[in-house]
């Protein structure tokens, strides 16, 4: 008999990833081809994953998207790099940029106009992390596609408040 030593990855390999690239010459245009982009990739996920992705998540996908990828225009002066890595239940999404200090969440503040992004982030989202690179961070949010999470928001805008 012999000892072995076997690795898993933490995580297991996505069914489904696609990376694009925005400069920061695009502007506007750069935040709708992520967006596109974004729907088009989830578009996708019957081919790899047994249910559609329902529209309410493809939504808040390209929510994330658009104020993940603005930050990183906006506030690096460089190109930013989107990485979407599907998951049996999640989608990840991943943006690379070139500056190494992370997002600033800011409290609440209903009279501040805009900079609202990763506060939006974080409450559509399961997780947000920024993780150092060699040249800048990577900052990646998991967003679950369960049907049962569209389904507790669909209920609970229709509730009263």
């Amino acid at each position: 008999m012999t000892d072995a030593i076997t690795v898993e990855r933490a995580t297991p390999e996505p069914l489904l990833s696609a990376s694009a690239v925005y400069g920061n010459d695009s502007h506007g245009g750069a935040i709708a081809a992520a967006r596109a982009f974004t729907a088009d990739f989830l578009a996708a996920a019957p081919s790899v994953r047994p249910d559609p992705v329902v529209g309410e998540r493809v939504e808040l996908a390209q929510l994330v998207v658009s104020e993940l990828v603005t930050n990183a225009i906006r506030h690096t002066g460089g190109p930013c790099r989107l990485l979407l890595e599907l998951r049996p239940d999640t989608l990840e999404i991943s943006v690379f940029d070139r500056e190494a200090a992370a997002p600033v969440p800011r409290g609440h503040d209903p009279r501040r106009i805009g900079q609202h992004g990763v506060e939006i982030v974080v409450a559509v989202c399961e997780s947000l992390t920024v993780e150092p690179e060699p040249e800048g961070k990577r900052v990646r949010a998991c967003l679950s596609l369960l049907p049962e999470y569209a389904g507790a928001a669909d209920a609970a805008d229709r509730s009263p408040h």
